[in-house]
């Protein structure tokens, strides 16, 4: 008998209908990976079952008898536990704090006092199922993100959750970090929990699925058992054709011009400096381990860090950079990793993110903005890009992933750009949005824009980029042409080493 039944589940938004007659269910220990493109209707569903949307058709049933979840506190109750890509952790407490934050354990009757001695005891019970050898009383500030995410299982254990949804959680993990976490997700199963995964990244999905449920444009696409589940067989599932071409691109021919950096000292690593060109109609790409100093180094050619000091010049010509707006003048624009803190103003709307950057090419002669003008603009951004919104005027933070980095780009591409620098272009959206994402870098770098791309998907850095550039440690190891490009010279040279040493 099925744990959870999601049957007929139909959602509407004003202007969109984001799921249309969605089914699924999960079988008590069962790990289901649930995929799509952003926009699919993932995270709408899973809203639904959390309590933060409710229905407008359909039926939730939990061990086979009818439910209502009108609110986060209904799925708790009913044994569903959220694992957000954004922690829901404060840092200014100690593990057993978080673990039993807002159902504190208490004595001395009217008083009310913190009884830490027992919220520390049962913490470690549940520290203990996942593994961890850890004291609840240490603060959380020390430890790290996959550490804190830990906690944060234990604390949906410790609210006796049965099944577990994780929303993109290796998104901010290292190798070895994720490695613990599919190891967690297995020994969670073994007790019987069962777990709902989403993810963009397929072959984490291969190792820890007994079986993957496809969304696409609202509805059910198809199902994968476990024997099935393959790259090929996800992405045909997912966008509804074969991606065999990905990331085959021809590369352009190099052109006079382009972003010379020489001497640029950080101040995240400033007893190294770091010198490379990338000539228009390239795509340098950055690759290396995290921490290595790559988005530093992209900030400070951008003026958001100013650099120690160093040389900045684009087509021969020296720039001074020491804010965003000398780059900005210089025509080097940066699509920064976090889009949504860092990239967007979320609460305002796709015309607004897209003009925001050149407000006085939308001006009148009273310098009063033209909405007509700003929208023009948007609509054709939209349109060249393909966002998927109703219009130019729906808020930013109501998009995907994917659209929301296209409005990034969007703002960029209507100042006609000469150098820009893509700090993990790709993170967090689909195979398809990815596809379109390359398409586009493709078709600035054949229109003679240079092209910096920092990204830690060795598939992608391998496929797109005309060069590959390593850092480790705040110093470039080594820059590969094409022909020298495989996975283990790149790993040679972010950890530190020659390419040709063993």
């Amino acid at each position: 008998m099925p744990l959870l039944e999601l049957k007929n589940i139909t959602k509407r938004f004003p202007g969109v209908l984001a799921l249309d007659s969605v089914s699924l269910s999960v079988d008590p220990g069962e790990v289901i990976a649930l995929i799509g493109e952003n926009g699919a209707g993932k995270s709408t569903l899973m809203k639904i079952l959390g309590g933060v949307h409710q229905a407008d058709e359909g039926e939730i049933r939990v061990d086979d008898k009818p439910i209502t979840i009108r609110h986060v506190s209904d799925a708790i109750r009913t044994g569903i536990g959220f694992i957000h890509q954004e922690l829901n952790v404060l840092d200014n407490l100690d593990i057993a704090g978080n673990v039993f934050l807002g159902r504190e354990k208490l004595w001395g009757g009217p008083l009310k006092l913190l009884d830490r001695k027992a919220m520390r005891e049962e913490s470690r019970t549940y520290l203990r199922r996942l593994g961890l050898q850890l004291d609840p009383a240490t603060p959380l500030s020390q430890l790290s993100i996959a550490q804190q995410q830990m906690v944060e299982i234990a604390k949906t254990l410790s609210q006796n959750a049965r099944l577990l949804i994780m929303d993109e959680p290796t998104s901010s993990l290292t190798l070895t970090e994720t490695d613990r976490l599919l190891e967690t997700i297995a020994d969670l199963k073994r007790q019987g929990v069962s777990v709902i995964f989403i993810s963009h990244r397929l072959d984490e999905i291969k190792r820890c699925a007994d079986r993957v449920v496809v969304l696409r444009d609202g509805k059910n696409a198809g199902a994968l058992p476990k024997e099935q589940v393959s790259h090929d067989n996800m992405v045909r599932l997912m966008v509804g054709r074969e991606l065999k071409d990905l990331f085959k691109r021809v590369p352009s021919h190099k052109q006079n011009g382009g972003l010379r950096v020489t001497g640029l000292r950080t101040r995240y690593k400033p007893q190294h400096t770091i010198s490379f060109e990338v000539s228009r109609g390239e795509i340098l790409g950055f690759a290396g381990l995290v921490g290595a100093g790559r988005s530093e180094a992209a900030q400070a050619i951008f003026g958001v860090e100013p650099a120690l000091e160093g040389e900045i010049a684009v087509d021969g010509k020296a720039v001074s950079i020491r804010t965003a707006r000398d780059a900005i003048s210089a025509g080097i624009y940066l699509a920064p990793e976090d889009r949504r803190d860092t990239g967007l103003i979320t609460e305002m709307v796709i015309r607004e993110n897209i003009t925001l950057p050149a407000m006085k090419r939308y001006t009148n002669a009273l310098g009063l903005i033209s909405k007509s003008r700003e929208s023009k603009s948007a609509a054709e951004q939209c349109a060249s890009l393909k966002v998927k919104a109703p219009s130019v005027e729906t808020r930013v933070m109501n998009l995907s992933g994917g659209n929301q980095q296209k409005v990034v780009l969007g703002k960029w591409l209507a100042m006609q750009p000469r150098v820009i620098i893509f700090d993990e272009p790709t993170r967090g959206i689909d195979v398809g949005a990815k596809a379109e994402i390359y398409r586009l870098m493709g078709s600035l770098a054949d229109n003679g824009v240079a092209i910096i791309m920092i990204s830690s998907d060795m598939e992608e850095i391998l496929g797109v980029a005309d060069r590959i550039a390593v850092m480790h440690e705040g110093r470039i190891t080594g820059v590969l042409a094409r022909e020298q490009f495989n996975q283990e010279t790149i790993m040679r040279l972010a950890v530190g080493k020659t390419a040709n040493s063993q």
